[in-house]
């Protein structure tokens, strides 16, 4: 089995992620987390937790670890310098750990709208966080897959999405079960490697519109 770092364990789409994997015969998650308090969740299910402050130093977490899920984010009411010191710098700081340690791959999720922040003035410093990160990962050498999902939900996951390589030029949304899962599918090694993709609810089921777009080369 592979061992899954996920950061943003505690978030509504790394629980998710966790839970996939858990149940997956392929995967073993580890969960990333900041608090020690925190260890007990993940502890009922099962699952080890891995202490790490992707505003401090987590250089130590990749012991042992074959790929990562980057899930975190500051959320939505922290200001400008939580979100640079989280989705820019820790995502950029994760990214350095894993590939010191030669990790297989580093699946990120992003945002729409981070190929171009100019066009959304009102997420455009989150945005500008976003798409910096995604490019740190593009250049680092390092086997990737960057997901931009359009606007989350707490809806039930149908599974089926509509999806297109760098921007599919419409918004939408999409469910955060759908995410999870897509972050998951996308560990697979031959799986849109070394793609940036734009995701929201449609028609066509996830893995087939996956294998679709790592076919596009």
């Amino acid at each position: 089995m592979e061992n899954i770092l996920i950061a943003g364990a505690t978030g509504h789409t790394g629980k998710r992620v966790i839970e996939i994997l858990n149940s997956s015969e392929n995967f073993n998650p580890l969960a990333l987390i900041r608090k020690e308090e925190q260890r007990q969740q993940f502890e009922d299910m099962e699952v080890e937790a891995v202490m790490g402050d992707l505003e401090g130093d987590v250089s130590h977490t990749m012991k042992g670890i074959d790929k990562v899920i980057f899930a975190a984010g500051s959320g939505s009411k922290t200001g400008p310098d939580k979100t640079d010191a989280v989705d820019r710098d820790g995502a950029k700081k994760l990214i350095d750990a894993a590939k010191k340690a030669k990790v297989k791959k580093f699946v990120m999720l992003s945002s729409m709208g981070a190929d171009d922040p100019s066009k959304n003035e009102d997420l455009r410093h989150y945005l500008e966080a976003k798409q910096e990160a995604d490019e740190y990962l593009r250049e680092s050498g390092l086997n990737y897959t960057i997901v931009r999902p359009g606007a989350l939900t707490d809806d039930l996951g149908l599974a089926k999405v509509k999806v297109a390589k760098e921007t599919l030029n419409e918004r939408g949304e999409i469910s955060r079960d759908d995410v999870a899962f897509i972050l998951v599918m996308s560990l697979a090694d031959p799986l849109v490697k070394n793609v940036t993709f734009e995701c929201i609810e449609g028609e066509e089921p996830i893995k087939s519109a996956l294998i679709e777009l790592s076919q596009l080369g």
